[in-house]
């Protein structure tokens, strides 16, 4: 239980009154809880959906996406800014890519892929509340944040001293690879082969860019994966 609330107080705004003994063994166990905590933020959102119902599909999708970057605190928005700054500001120059990523501020691409994004993901809710279709809704997130497992398992972290870094020194690698295939095999049921295709094939192209630009993946890439996969997740399952 420790381990789950570590990582709901870290990927969420939900107000719980926790308190913990920071060891690096917790932390590296919190982030198998990941995937549990997009699940209680899809099931948040299945049930935020159902009390709306009968409120016109445009104002659910409005007020669920205000609710899922304010139960998220924008945390992983924050990510998807600091790489579309990197990408373009960097010049494909591995150092100068990292230095914009610490930089707190956002530069007019960063703002305009955030609209962009945000764009998709409410016409793509607003087509998904329309159909009563709540499969993705509930299981974006969970793949969003499994997108993170699987980037922490595949490649290299680049960012020396960061926090991730702690976490993928304690993080139980077996029963990563077991949770992932788990989480797979659930949204391939319940969502089919084309939209988990889609999360799985932006997720690549994501990594091959990281990889490309900067050597391996920092905390912002993660924060960028579990955003643009849950995009393309929420797309997929609305065409």
């Amino acid at each position: 239980m420790d381990s789950f609330l570590v990582a709901l107080q870290f990927l969420t705004r939900i107000p719980i009154n926790y308190r913990f003994v920071a060891s690096e063994a917790l932390w590296g166990r919190s982030v198998l809880y990941y995937p549990a905590v997009g699940l209680l933020l899809g099931s948040l959102f299945c049930a935020m959906a159902l009390l709306l119902s009968g409120a016109p599909p445009l104002l659910q999708a409005a007020l669920l996406l205000t609710a899922w970057v304010l139960l998220t605190g924008g945390l992983h928005l924050d990510g998807l800014a600091d790489c579309a700054d990197a990408w373009v500001g960097g010049y494909g120059d591995k150092e100068r890519s990292l230095r914009i990523m610490k930089d707190p501020a956002s530069g007019p691409i960063a703002v305009s892929l955030l609209v962009l994004v945000l764009l998709l993901k409410f016409a793509a809710l607003a087509a998904l509340l329309e159909a009563a279709d709540f499969a993705a809704l509930l299981l974006a997130p969970v793949l969003g944040r499994v997108a993170i497992l699987v980037l922490m398992l595949t490649t290299q972290y680049v960012r020396p001293q960061g926090l991730a870094e702690q976490l993928l020194q304690q993080l139980p690698v077996a029963a990563a690879g077991w949770l992932v295939a788990v989480c797979v095999l659930l949204a391939l049921v319940l969502l089919g082969l084309p939209t988990l295709l889609a999360g799985g094939l932006l997720l690549l192209w994501l990594r091959h860019a990281a990889v490309s630009r900067l050597g391996g993946v920092t905390g912002d890439v993660y924060g960028a994966a579990v955003e643009l996969t849950e995009t393309a997740v929420l797309i997929a399952a609305a065409l």
